[in-house]
């Protein structure tokens, strides 16, 4: 039988919901693109439920113990103690999200003598050693396109709430204030500025046809062009290079996926060539930043307002700078963790793992690396190589 290690995020301080804030969500049938939603043969838990925390365990458990496979969840995976690495020699599929992701690093790999799939429910599997997983030819798979339009409606959220200066004028209501000029003496309009994302995938794309009805001047750049009616359609100009697009624009929103080729591509050198006073949002991941050289060109001015839901490690170490550097907009990662994207990303790892249970293939849309090589998803969006170094420095988060 099939041992499956599950790691997810704790269950609100709270307690766990006995009751939600909607009786229902939306019944979607495709994504924009045409591709189908995952299409498991049933699922085990009502759409709209908490199912990323440990108690909601993205629905498996039935499903898995009924066929006589065991199931083993928990939020502690993070250093040499940790449950999941004592759990993980004798597993056969571990499942992470990008939110509290279990970093499957070469050393844990290599204990990992009997691990054939490493599924992320959700999108962006940069915290498996994608080049360890290749040479060891262990299967990586994710949920490709569940949570593509939550994380870039988040994008949009956090793009008014820089330029608008909403949360500093939020934060004077719950203080009891009226502060109209402190509120207002960094608050811009929106309509004109220039606009543009580095990768125009699913999510980039996404976030420029909902940025278009702002009348705002919309820019990409992407390894992909995108097919030249969708430009005329959206009024894009494309870049041929991350140097040439920062320039000119107001706004940068990161979509694109980490890997050798991205990671720390924000640096001091690109920073020093964007607009003086221009915005950054990431909701892509955070090691594509250099952590400092945000801080610092928050401090100098260079840029006034960096906001998003991702860092590096997840969770980030109490004394993270991007806890207290000024004019930020930062979140946990929360932007693919709605409720209605748990339904999606729960339906597609079940069906990842009743493809690999039933021997049958995994989507190819849903594939990262299979058969030692990338492949699928991960053949169009990855290069080769590891991304997770540093990652160890996650221990050293305390919950609060």
């Amino acid at each position: 039988m099939t041992k499956v290690l599950c790691v997810l995020y704790d269950d609100p301080v709270d307690g766990y919901p006995r009751s939600y804030a909607r009786d229902d969500i939306p019944k979607l049938e495709r994504y924009p693109d045409g591709q189908t939603l995952p299409t498991p043969s049933a699922i085990d838990f009502k759409p709209g439920q908490l199912l990323g925390s440990v108690s909601g365990e993205l629905g498996l458990r039935k499903f898995l113990e009924d066929q006589g496979h065991t199931l083993v969840v928990t939020s502690d995976k993070d250093g040499p103690n940790s449950r999941f690495e004592r759990e993980l020699p004798d597993a056969d599929v571990v499942i992470s999200q990008p939110f509290w992701p279990a970093y499957l690093t070469e050393e844990r790999i290599k204990k990992a003598k009997k691990l054939k799939l490493a599924i992320t429910a959700g999108i962006g599997s940069d915290h498996v050693d994608l080049q360890a997983a290749m040479e060891r030819s262990i299967t990586v798979a994710e949920v490709t396109f569940c949570n593509s339009i939550s994380v870039s409606e988040h994008v949009v959220m956090m793009i008014l709430a820089l330029v608008r200066n909403y949360i500093p004028s939020y934060q004077w209501v719950v203080k009891g204030g009226w502060n109209i000029a402190d509120c207002v003496e960094r608050s811009y309009d929106f309509e004109g500025m220039n606009v543009g994302t580095v990768a125009a995938g699913r999510i980039g794309l996404a976030v420029l046809r909902r940025l278009k009805p702002f009348d705002v001047k919309l820019h990409y750049m992407d390894r992909h062009r995108l097919p030249e009616k969708v430009e005329k359609e959206l009024g894009l100009t494309y870049h041929p290079n991350v140097e040439s697009m920062v320039k000119v624009c107001d706004v940068v929103t990161i979509n694109c996926p980490l890997h050798p080729e991205t990671e720390h591509m924000f640096n001091d050198e690109l920073l020093s060539k964007m607009k003086r006073g221009s915005y950054i949002v990431n909701t892509a991941r955070g090691k594509i930043c250099d952590r400092d050289a945000i801080v610092r060109a928050l401090k100098s001015g260079q840029i006034a307002g960096y906001a998003g839901d991702v860092w590096f490690p997840q969770p980030p170490p109490q004394d993270h700078p991007w806890r207290t550097m000024p004019h930020h907009g930062m979140t946990p990662h929360i932007s693919g963790t709605s409720l209605s994207a748990q339904a999606r990303y729960a339906a597609g790892t079940r069906e990842i793992i009743e493809a690999f249970l039933g021997g049958k293939p995994i989507r190819d849309e849903y594939l990262i690396v299979d058969e030692g090589k990338l492949a699928g998803t991960g053949a169009h969006s990855y290069s080769a190589g590891d991304a997770t170094k540093g990652s160890e420095e996650a221990a050293r988060y305390e919950k609060v």
